[in-house]
This record gives C-alpha cells, sequence and structure tokens, in this order.
C-alpha cells in the first residue's frame, strides 16, 4: 500500500472547483489510476498486481490545504497538480510505501490517528422493509459511532474529540442524471491502542464506514508525540 500526500493551492479556481464536491474529487483522484480501477468502487487491480481500496481525505487548516490518499499503487497526480496544485515545484505530491510501517504493528502500540468518517446507521423497516440508512447528527451519536466499531477493525479508542463537522450536499451523476448526495461528515483526531494487528492492516486498507468514495473512511496513523 502506498500513502500520498499533496498540498492544494487555495488561490487555484481548480483548487475551488474540487473542494466544492466530492464527486468532483473522486473522479480526480480516479483519473490517477490507470483505466482498469473500477471508478465506481475505488477497487485496484493495477500495476505490480496490487489489489485494495482507493480512499482519499482532505485536511485543512489556518495555512495548507492536504489531498491524502491511500492506494494499492502509486497514483500519479500530474493532471491535479495543473488544476489545482503548483505546476512549477519540484515536489508537487510525495508518496510513501507503507507496507514496512504496517508490518511493524504490535498489540497494544499506541497511536495517534485521524479519521474523517460517514457516521450513519440503519433504521429496521415495518414488516420487513428494506431499513433506511440515517446520519449520526449530534457530537454524541458521531463519537459513540466510532467506539463502537473500534474493536471489530483491530483497535481501542483511548482518547477522541470531533475536529471538524460538516454537513455536505453534492450532486452525483450517473448515466447523465444527477442525484442530490447529502452526507454528515465527522473528523475524529485522539489516540488508539492496537488491539488486533491484522485486522487493524486491514482497516487501514479498505476504510471504516460508507461514502468512501467521497472522502470518507481513510485513517492514518503517527506516533504520540
Amino acid at each position: 500500500m502506498f500513502l500520498t500526500q499533496m498540498h492544494l493551492n487555495p488561490a487555484r479556481r481548480g483548487t475551488r472547483q474540487l473542494l466544492s464536491s466530492p464527486q468532483r474529487m473522486h473522479a480526480a483522484v480516479m483519473a490517477a489510476f490507470p483505466p482498469d480501477t473500477d471508478p465506481s468502487s475505488g477497487t485496484s487491480t493495477v500495476a505490480g498486481g496490487g489489489e485494495g481500496r482507493v480512499l482519499w481525505r482532505v485536511d485543512r487548516n489556518q495555512h495548507a490545504i492536504a489531498l491524502y490518499i491511500s492506494s494499492p499503487d502509486q497514483p500519479d497526480l500530474t493532471h491535479v497538480v495543473e488544476q489545482a496544485g503548483w505546476p512549477a515545484s519540484a515536489t508537487s505530491w510525495r508518496t510513501t510505501a507503507t507496507d514496512a510501517f504496517q508490518a511493524r504493528l504490535e498489540t497494544d502500540q499506541e497511536w495517534v490517528f485521524r479519521l474523517t468518517a460517514n457516521p450513519v446507521h440503519t433504521v429496521r423497516g415495518a414488516d420487513g422493509a428494506r431499513g433506511k440508512r440515517l446520519a449520526h447528527v449530534t457530537i454524541e451519536q458521531q463519537e459513540q459511532w466510532l467506539h463502537s466499531r473500534a474493536e471489530a477493525r483491530g483497535f481501542k479508542v483511548i482518547s477522541a474529540a470531533i475536529s471538524r463537522r460538516e454537513t455536505v450536499t453534492f450532486t452525483r451523476r450517473t448515466d447523465g442524471q444527477g442525484r442530490k448526495v447529502t452526507l454528515a461528515v465527522a473528523t475524529y483526531d485522539g489516540l488508539l491502542r492496537v488491539t488486533d494487528p491484522d485486522q487493524l492492516r486491514a482497516t487501514l486498507a479498505s476504510g471504516i464506514g460508507r461514502a468512501k468514495g467521497y472522502g470518507c473512511g481513510l485513517m492514518t496513523l503517527a506516533p504520540p508525540r
């Protein structure tokens, strides 16, 4: 697996266009991989026999906007640099292989994490009807959503805070038709403890929750300060 970081230029019109719609950003990210990457699921079976999920996330602070991509193969972000970066820069993006890092994950290790996710739950329909997916909208609900999913994904949340909450609305176009999509998105920053290294490795590769094609699901780890 690979983790890529690219800083976006906030002064570029292309940056504003990409940030205005997860559908546009999804298309830009998937265009960084060859045509045999499945654009609907983000599953890659590209050069080198890699196979896994393409995930992405946008981190924003007062000083920078950064695009992160986790993928089984290295992306080519030339088109994104031309649209939303600094084309004259010699280091437009940085890609790092993560397999060696993930191989060192062990039980009881502690890591700082960041995750942007789409916390939802399913309400069962009456008389066996198909359940309806609803967003968790309060901070308490969104925090509980993460805690309830951690154990099955190879970690325990020691502490976590929601650093960003937003409702994102955009138009998803399929077969020439526009469908309005609304996502409740939360970014979590915190500290976790590894409980199952193999399961955590799978989580890092496949993501957490829904809306993975639209900037949700990517968890990154860093050493505690």
